[in-house]
């Protein structure tokens, strides 16, 4: 009996609802990026987004596939802050290649097997086409491979460098003969503010205050390894502030929070005093109980029923605690990481705390390095040597709704993102993190790739010549079709970036890069054909895509992400479709049955 799987392209659901959740992607691509107001039919409640991430958070997805595109966009998202979108539209590119093979009768297993080998080559043109940070921007404008050393770095392989730059090169056992070498250069640092230009991606009043970011760190804290500028992205914080315009926006050294009128009138009282710090990871609240130590409900214990025969409640009995307490140890300023009780908040109020919850890990961080505060789980745990000495808190600005106060947290700083439309804020704060990221990773990994569809379209041309050197073997007749559909993929990403800048329509995209991709057939130097692809007429703009850089990491990380998403809901479909194998038994595809 032939217990063989029949592949029906026509029941891949899974792939289908990919490719339809991925349409959702083609107005946030490109640096002409688009709002989309989601409204709930239910509750008539809207929601304005400007990014797949946003748009999916949004989305109440029932399905198996919709949650798992919801899982890795997030997973991506929480690391990178950047690459969401092409992510996901590649998957549904690439969901549709999968779709076609099968329509083709390209089995399974050759799709898998060949996309897998695609991407490989692609990672390959990744690290080819990779260029140094080092001197970026300095001396000139363009991008430029990076440079080898000239001499070795170490002493290893019968070599050995003396002090004053002299290769001495082992001959013998017994003797050496010295060498004139130039001694390494030291590596330039880059042009920040170049590279952030080229990784702006269209957000450009973002991008300057990363920059600014950069520069304020920079007065206060070291470089990093070789003399590159360091950011340390860790140690910046947002503040989103209603109510003024969005040329308002601006970077500030320390911590800017929104506190209430209560608040604020303690912010003013502690203004030019140094503060003694607490720092509360969990909530400042009588109920609150660290992950994994709740008390069961209903248990009560002995010494629980003697105080409430006293007339004192557990809470009432917490407050006073933790009031007697912070008053102890003369704390002004109280940081919580999670949310504080308000009758706790309005206890420290009036003995003249300041208490500021919600506050991010790198906050707390920062004010813990810059003061000695030792961050604890409960109230209850804080002792004098718990407690900071350092801070300062200031009001800076009065809002309709709400104060402004910044708290001095040593090498923190914090954007201060504006608009008078609320809605939008989190679209902004959207923005700057991605631009925050970008730098960060170029930075830190020390390489950036040619952006603007360079690196995409030589990505077609590999995989194009991949596909030739199938055809001409034709060990595998369908390696071919595999990877000439994926390439397109690519084409068709690049193509609706394209038609997103509003200079091309969909056919005059992929007409145009149809054109460049024969023009560089044989031609060693492939990037300078791409190198204006923006440009109907083939001169430079603006912002030539010379300019322009993506992440190297993040790119190759979606890219991965992207094709195991499809690899991995094609191989959940084949699963449940249950039948023989047509190569096997020709005509028993009637038989079968649809499980």
């Amino acid at each position: 009996m032939l217990t063989s799987t029949v592949i029906n392209h026509r029941r891949h659901v899974g792939l289908q609802k990919l490719s339809a959740l991925a349409a959702i992607t083609h107005s946030s691509l490109g640096p002409n990026k688009k709002f989309k107001f989601i409204r709930d039919e239910a509750s008539g409640e809207s929601a304005l987004a400007c990014s797949c991430v946003r748009v999916l958070e949004n989305l109440e997805l029932t399905c198996g596939v919709g949650r798992l595109v919801q899982e890795t966009v997030r997973a991506h998202q929480e690391v990178y802050r950047t690459g969401a979108g092409s992510l996901l539209f590649l998957a549904g590119a690439w969901s549709r290649a999968a779709l076609e093979c099968l329509r083709r009768g390209v089995s399974v297993t050759r799709v898998v097997s060949a996309m897998s080998e695609g991407m490989e080559a692609c990672s390959d043109v990744c690290g080819e086409c990779g260029v140094s940070t080092e001197g970026l921007g300095a001396a000139s404008p363009g991008l430029r491979p990076p440079e080898k050393p000239a001499v070795p770095r170490g002493a290893g392989g019968g070599e050995t460098l003396n002090a004053a730059g002299r290769r001495k090169v082992k001959l013998s056992r017994h003797s050496y003969d010295a060498v004139d070498v130039a001694p390494p250069p030291r590596p330039e640092r880059p042009d920040v503010a170049h590279l952030a230009a080229g990784l702006s991606h269209g957000c450009v009043d973002a991008m300057n205050l990363v920059v600014e970011a950069v520069r304020m760190q920079a007065e206060v804290g070291p470089r990093g390894a070789g003399g590159r500028a360091a950011f340390d992205v860790a140690n910046v914080a947002t503040c989103a502030l209603p109510g003024l315009p969005e040329d308002r926006a601006c970077v500030l050294p320390g911590c800017v929070v929104l506190v209430s009128d209560d608040r604020a009138a303690v912010a003013r009282h502690l203004k030019g005093r140094r503060l003694k710090v607490a720092l509360i990871t969990g909530d400042l609240s009588p109920a609150y109980r660290h992950l994994g130590f709740q008390r069961p409900r209903g248990e009560r214990r002995v010494r629980d029923g003697a105080r409430l025969a006293s007339g004192a409640s557990d809470e009432e009995a917490w407050l006073e605690e933790t009031e007697r307490r912070l008053l102890d140890l003369e704390v002004d300023l109280v940081v919580v990481g999670g949310l504080a009780d308000e009758r706790a908040v309005r206890r420290c109020c009036r003995r003249r705390i300041l208490v500021v919850d919600g506050a991010k890990a790198a906050v707390s961080k920062a004010l813990a390095s810059a003061t000695g505060a030792v961050p604890v789980a409960y109230a209850a745990q804080l002792t004098r040597r718990c407690v900071g000495v350092g801070a300062e808190a200031a009001v800076w600005r009065e809002g309709r709704a709400s104060t402004a106060v910044n708290i001095s947290a040593g090498a923190l700083v914090t954007a201060v993102l504006t608009s008078h439309v609320d809605a939008k804020l989190q679209a902004l704060e959207d923005r700057f993190w991605a631009c925050a990221y970008r730098l960060h990773h170029a930075l830190d990994g020390g390489v950036v790739l040619p952006g603007a569809g360079v690196t995409e379209m030589l990505c077609v041309r590999r995989l194009e010549k991949e596909a030739e050197l199938c055809d001409e073997s034709a060990a595998d007749p369908y390696r071919g079709l595999v990877l000439r559909l994926m390439a397109d993929g690519f084409v068709d990403y690049v193509a609706t970036v394209m038609v997103n800048t509003g200079t091309f329509s969909k056919a005059g995209a992929r007409t145009a890069l149809s054109r460049r991709l024969k023009a560089c057939a044989g031609s060693p130097g492939a990037a300078a054909h791409f190198s204006r692809l923006f440009s109907e007429d083939g001169e430079a703009r603006d912002a030539p895509a010379a300019r322009v850089y993506d992440g190297l990491t993040v790119k190759r990380e979606a890219w991965r992400r992207a094709l195991d998403l499809v690899l991995l809901v094609l191989q959940t479909d084949a699963e449940v479709i249950t039948g023989v194998d047509p190569e096997a038994v020709g005509g028993a595809e009637g038989n079968l049955m649809l499980l």
